[in-house]
């Protein structure tokens, strides 16, 4: 799974701290916290016929992210819509987006990991991309990687950070390994994630994810959660070992920029009969259509 450039967003205008400019003409300040630590919250956004999915939960999460990491002000809900809007209005957006949105603890007066010395605010960038989701809707093959997910009391999951090297690290060997992307366990052993994704499971008609004690709180994870039950479907979250990913009869994993995608493999064993299976076609169809009717209209 590798993405290719789309020409369409060869010449897109991007937003920085409200400037809206050319994707080769926007800056980033090299005091920005963003480049001086990592220090910065973000989210994946998709906008479908004008609307955002789940905008609201979005913002909510971003907000809790930088109150957790104690930025000293965050741009409101509607300050930070109304520079969404702008950006997909001088790209001409509609649909068949995904959306960067990343808010950073902001310039520095010079450089030092210190957030005292960030003296003008935070610095919202608003990056819209025409994007088809990324993944295979036939199924994608996973490896284990040997990089953990930080413990909660390293670095919690629940702040949705911008220091993304542990995904990073194993992304690169799910490359090496000609697989699409890489299971992380946690800590302790147990999976938690990919690196990109929330992975899901069927066995024996239930519905398994693993809990959110080392990785984000997911909020198309939490979609289909409320959609499985829903449709009547038994759900179940815990701790879950790689064994049982390898049994299961159906794996998918979930994410706002690829939506659901099946999982056919992981560390060469096939899953299920290595088809999409029933569960996974029936949740694949209703996250479609909701993600199709609802949301925030933005363009």
């Amino acid at each position: 799974m590798l993405q290719k450039f789309d020409e369409r967003n060869r010449h897109l205008i991007v937003s920085v701290a409200g400037q809206l400019a050319h994707r080769d003409e926007a800056g980033v300040s090299p005091f920005d916290s963003a480049v001086q630590g990592g220090d910065a919250v973000w989210e994946g956004l998709r906008l479908t016929d004008g609307r955002i999915f789940a905008l609201e939960e979005h913002l909510a999460r971003l907000r809790r992210s930088a109150h957790a990491l104690a930025f000293a002000s965050v741009p409101s809900d509607a300050e930070m819509t109304g520079e969404i809007r702008r950006t997909l209005a001088a790209n001409e957006m509609r649909d068949g987006v995904h959306i960067r949105l990343t808010l950073t603890r902001g310039v520095k007066i010079t450089s030092g990991m210190d957030p005292r010395l960030n003296a003008s605010g935070p610095t919202l960038i608003v990056l819209a991309e025409f994007k088809d989701p990324v993944y295979d809707i036939t199924g994608i093959r996973l490896i284990t990687s040997s990089v953990r997910r930080p413990a909660p009391d390293s670095l919690d999951p629940k702040i949705h950070h911008n220091n993304l090297l542990p995904s990073i690290l194993a992304k690169i060997e799910a490359n090496v390994a000609g697989a699409d992307d890489a299971v992380m366990l946690d800590h302790r052993g147990f999976i938690a994630e990919t690196n990109a994704t929330h992975i899901f499971m069927v066995t024996g008609g239930v519905l398994r994810t693993p809990t959110t004690a080392s990785c984000p709180e997911g909020i198309t994870r939490a979609t289909v959660l409320r959609l499985a039950m829903d449709a009547g479907i038994t759900i179940g979250s815990g701790d879950y070992t790689l064994p049982q990913l390898y049994n299961a009869g159906e794996a998918f994993v979930t994410g706002t920029m690829g939506g659901l995608a099946p999982v056919v493999s992981v560390d060469g064993r096939t899953i299920g009969d290595g088809a999409v299976g029933p569960v996974t076609k029936q949740l694949t169809q209703l996250y479609a259509n909701l993600v199709a009717t609802t949301g925030t209209v933005v363009a």
